[in-house]
């Protein structure tokens, strides 16, 4: 009989790996206790609004793709990070949403990516601004651990984070 292990998920960001300070909870009975919890969508809507208020330090939500984000546009002030879920590699919707959080809804906290994260989409990633990554990925957390993020040197679209203009063209953008 062959045993199957769940790989080790470790927490990226652009300055490298860290400790997790968040854990995901099914349901606010987390938040009777001490810590940072990422709450369902439903879980999070359900919280007594004083209650959001005030835990926002220690609250986040989970999204999944199928989720509405007008959902949270409202509460986004009650809230410290979004997580957003990629469960499988065909599924981008998730990254519509984190460039809807930074450009339409100007959130400020951080927007994490968590499921299928992979190697091909993790500079995209960062320019639709991800900044916190569940890491799962035997190749990319190897290449994160060598400090290689990958990606292509020209961009040719805008994104939420700015990217300096190309020499010639003003929509030719330089990778940093």
């Amino acid at each position: 009989m062959t045993e199957t292990t769940t790989p080790e998920t470790r927490l990226w960001t652009p300055q490298g790996f860290r400790e997790d300070e968040w854990a995901h909870a099914e349901n606010a009975d987390a938040l009777s206790g001490n810590g940072r919890f990422i709450l369902p969508l439903q879980a999070f809507l359900d919280l007594d609004p004083e209650v959001r208020l005030s835990a926002k330090e220690r609250l986040g939500v989970v999204l999944q793709p199928g989720d509405q984000l007008e959902k949270i546009a409202d509460l986004l002030d009650q809230l410290s990070l979004v997580a957003l879920v990629f469960p499988a590699f065909s599924d981008g919707r998730s990254f519509s949403k984190a460039e809807l959080l930074r450009s339409r809804y100007h959130f400020e906290g951080a927007v994490r990516a968590t499921g299928q994260v992979l190697v091909d989409p993790l500079p995209h990633m960062l320019r639709l601004g991800f900044d916190e990554f569940e890491i799962s990925n035997p190749v990319l957390l190897k290449r994160l651990e060598e400090d290689r993020t990958g990606g292509l040197g020209l961009y040719y679209q805008p994104a939420a984070v700015p990217e300096p203009k190309g020499p010639k063209y003003s929509w030719r953008r330089v990778r940093s």
